[in-house]
């Protein structure tokens, strides 16, 4: 337990009140009135009201202490959490030249009268090419291709599958050139002929070569009913889309592939196609919300050790791009170009290793203190919460001389930063198509949206936040020891994170290896997921790795990754009551078991659904029995499912989940049966 924090002074209103009374008995003994009613008694409990507030003040100061001995020890307020999301910019038409969607390009949400627009910046440079379709073929053996190109606008079409349509046969539209994070449009002219599916659930699915496998399309649109009528098909092509030789055929290719599903119907005859035409309308790019800031001049350094400056504007989140610091070279005016960096300027370390300078400006390199600094290194700090850019202190050591921890910029030099971005919070986790609206103009852009909700905004840690993690921090020193300090760790490398879970391998060839296992923070409405939305982004791994192998005891080998995810369906019926609708209870039974089963917040404790714990058909029924309207549970079952292969079911009673894996639900199954009413 916490020491408990000293009361200096305990007294109460009351008792300052009393006791001014007895010294008035002592003092003044013809004063005999005590009444609250009397003028003096008044300006009695006046007094003591105005000494009551100087002594809840006083006693404040072991909090501010408390906070100050933190900062003394380092602990800083983690900055915000920029949310991030996958921006779709479509074009007005396809053009025969490239268009290109510059990385800095503002897209937000709608300003009304209540609410500011939210802004994100788009990361990365988009080149939406002009491709072009220019083959298409079919295959019905997985290695054969049927050229069907020329066939293309003449007769009754081509079957584009086999005479009865089984998994595996593929249509095949070839591109001129690779189309990666494009959006493709495929304009179809189909006859009514592949009998047999529904319209809204066709048993296909779109994929693209990226280079080393066929990687599923998201599709946005599909107005042809499973290839049964003239219409459109936009899909999402992967970022990695490349050219591939497909059965003596060179091309960029996309497939569209049959495939089963449980409780989807089959074709009973292969559609016919008459004519396809592709052609790229529009990009997909990574953004984060926050706003672009153009570089800006901090000010003059003075020569002098421990100079700080502030950025302009904060707080900064740490999903952005990392903080460049720059100085000139020699005293310049504010946006003048510095002269090159004179000799006696530069640090050994700097002309060992090239000094770095660009134009007449020198970068300073962000570090998280100036502990291992030198008097030569060109180190600054900088405060994403405050702003705070800080160079190296001079401190005096116990010898009497003194030491620069970092080198000191040249007095009159100018100290700038690069752009940036600044932002971040829960407020950046905006809906699906809530980024609407274009800031920057570009030329053929018609239309930008969000398919997918943004998601992994945090807002920045508080003060109360900081005093509950300030002994975790004492507690571990910045170092990673035992697995609480590796899940500490990373949870301060990575805040985006939703859940951390540490274990050590016991045996085999990696014995005593600490795995770190990442859960990203996930969006949803009702609990579903797709397997894809617990993939731990590439940067965010990377960052928790850096992290941890800095502060790791030498010799121990951490490994960085996702848990491994053991995937489960399952199916019920159920009767419901005589007057509960049971279309009703069937979305309030998922509903249910999804939230229930949910790996980030299900579970008994609404945490996420425990590492290592199994799955039983007894948690189905727990869940499932507290559902309102439902009678009681018919049957309840258990399947163990593979997430990447939903068509591969083996019924269990108990799905056995190892320490290092997390369970998985997906495609739960619930048939209601209507109640009866047994009324006479």
């Amino acid at each position: 337990m916490t020491l408990p924090a000293p009361n200096l002074d305990d007294r109460t209103f009351q008792q300052l009140v009393d006791d001014a009374k007895r010294f008035l008995a002592d003092r003044c003994p013809t004063w005999t009135n005590h009444n609250v009613s009397d003028p003096g008694v008044t300006l009695v409990e006046t007094f003591a009201w105005m000494t009551d507030l100087l002594l809840y003040r006083l006693n404040r100061v072991p909090d501010r202490n408390y906070v100050r001995f933190l900062d003394l020890v380092g602990v800083r307020l983690f900055p915000p959490v920029a949310a991030r999301a996958e921006v779709s910019f479509r074009l007005s038409s396809q053009q025969d030249t490239t268009v290109r969607i510059p990385k800095g390009t503002v897209v937000s949400t709608r300003r009304t009268s209540t609410e500011p627009a939210i802004e994100f910046t788009t990361m990365a440079d988009l080149d939406v090419v002009p491709a072009r379709s220019v083959r298409v073929a079919s295959s019905v053996d997985g290695e054969t291709l049927r050229d069907h190109t020329e066939q293309l606008g003449f007769g009754s079409g081509f079957a584009c599958f086999d005479e009865r349509p089984k998994e595996g046969d593929a249509l095949y539209v070839g591109l001129d050139r690779p189309a990666p994070s494009l959006i493709i449009l495929l304009r179809l002219t189909c006859t009514v002929s592949g009998h047999g599916i529904d319209p809204d659930r066709p048993p296909l699915v779109w994929e693209a070569w990226d280079g080393g496998r066929w990687r599923r399309c998201a599709l946005e649109q599909d107005t042809t009913n499973g290839l049964n009528t003239s219409g459109v098909i936009e899909l999402h092509l992967p970022r990695d889309h490349a050219v591939r030789d497909v059965g003596g055929m060179s091309a960029a290719w996309l497939r569209c592939r049959v495939v089963r599903r449980r409780g989807v119907r089959d074709y009973r005859e292969s559609p016919r196609i008459v004519s396809v035409v592709g052609a790229a309308i529009g990009g997909d790019v990574d953004a984060v919300h926050g706003a672009q800031v153009s570089g800006e001049v901090l000010g003059v350094a003075e020569g002098v050790a421990g100079q700080a400056f502030a950025l302009g504007q904060v707080p900064v989140p740490t999903t952005s791009e990392p903080i460049v610091i720059e100085v000139s070279a020699a005293e310049t005016a504010q946006g003048a170009a510095p002269a090159a960096l004179p000799a006696h300027h530069r640090s050994a370390s700097a002309r060992a290793a090239g000094d770095g300078t660009e134009n007449g400006w020198t970068v300073w390199h962000v570090v998280e203190s100036f502990a291992a600094s030198g008097p030569d290194d060109r180190h600054v700090t900088v405060d994403p919460t405050t702003g705070e850019v800080r160079f190296g202190p001079l401190v005096r050591l116990a010898d009497g001389s003194v030491r620069t921890f970092g080198a000191v910029p040249p007095k009159g030099s100018v100290v700038r930063v690069r752009p940036y971005q600044t932002g971040g919070g829960q407020v950046g986790n905006v809906v699906a198509r809530g980024l609407n609206t274009l800031r920057t103009s570009i030329p053929y852009v018609a239309a930008v949206y969000n398919r997918a909700p943004a998601g992994g905004g945090l807002d920045g840690e508080s003060v109360r936040e900081a005093k509950v993690r300030g002994p975790l921090a004492l507690r571990h020193r910045d170092r990673a020891v035992t697995v609480e300090d590796f899940e500490i760790l990373a949870r301060q490398a990575a805040p985006e994170i939703a859940r951390v879970h540490c274990t050590v391998e016991e045996s085999g060839e990696n014995a005593g290896v600490v795995r770190v296992l990442l859960v990203p923070r996930v969006t949803d409405g009702d609990g579903r997921l797709d397997i894809t939305q617990l993939i731990v982004d590439d940067r965010t791994g990377e960052a928790v790795r850096a992290y941890l192998d800095a502060r790791r005891v030498v010799g121990v080998r951490v490994s960085v990754e996702p848990p491994l995810y053991m995937g489960f369906t399952v199916g019920a019926r159920v009767r419901a009551t005589a007057t509960a609708d049971p279309d009703r209870v069937r979305d309030d039974a998922l509903g249910a078991l999804y939230r229930f089963l949910h790996p980030v917040t299900g579970g008994p404790d609404a945490a996420g659904w425990p590492f290592g714990r199994a799955v039983t058909v007894g948690d189905a029924l727990g869940v499932l029995q507290a559902v309102p309207g439902l009678a009681y549970v018919e049957e309840a079952r258990l399947y163990k499912a593979n997430p990447l292969d939903p068509k591969q079911l083996d019924r269990v009673e108990r799905l056995d989940v190892a320490p290092s894996s997390l369970a998985f639900g997906f495609g739960h199954q619930v048939d209601v049966v209507a109640g009866r009413n047994t009324s006479r």
